[in-house]
């Protein structure tokens, strides 16, 4: 099946309309049917604003990127990308093609092409 692969970047302590910011985009995930999603810390990185942050240091903590990531349809991107334009919260994320199957298994309720 072909769709995308939907990243979103955040900081590890950031918080959008009062829960974790990785949190809150996983919850809006399931909202819109999304059958699943991981969040990854990051071990250093950097943003728009040049920054680095890394795992070395204790006051650090908290403050490291943190990669979501979806393998979807395009529907389900469009349908998700909405939804989060709906809440006018400011994300940065990337969008890659992407083919994904189950091995022996049926993904749920996503027609094959």
């Amino acid at each position: 099946m072909k769709g995308t692969y939907l990243k979103f970047y955040v900081q590890e302590k950031r918080r959008l309309h009062g829960i974790l910011a990785y949190e809150w985009i996983l919850e809006k995930a399931k909202k819109v049917g999304i059958h699943g999603g991981s969040a990854f810390r990051a071990i250093a990185g950097f943003g728009r604003h040049g920054v680095l942050h890394e795992d070395h240091f204790f006051e650090l903590a908290g403050d490291l990127p943190v990669e979501v990531g979806f393998a979807v349809t395009y529907e389900e991107a469009d349908r998700f990308l909405q939804l989060i334009r709906d809440e006018k919260v400011s994300i940065f994320y990337l969008s890659l093609p992407v083919e994904f199957d189950v091995i022996n298994g049926e993904l749920p309720h996503v027609p094959h092409t």
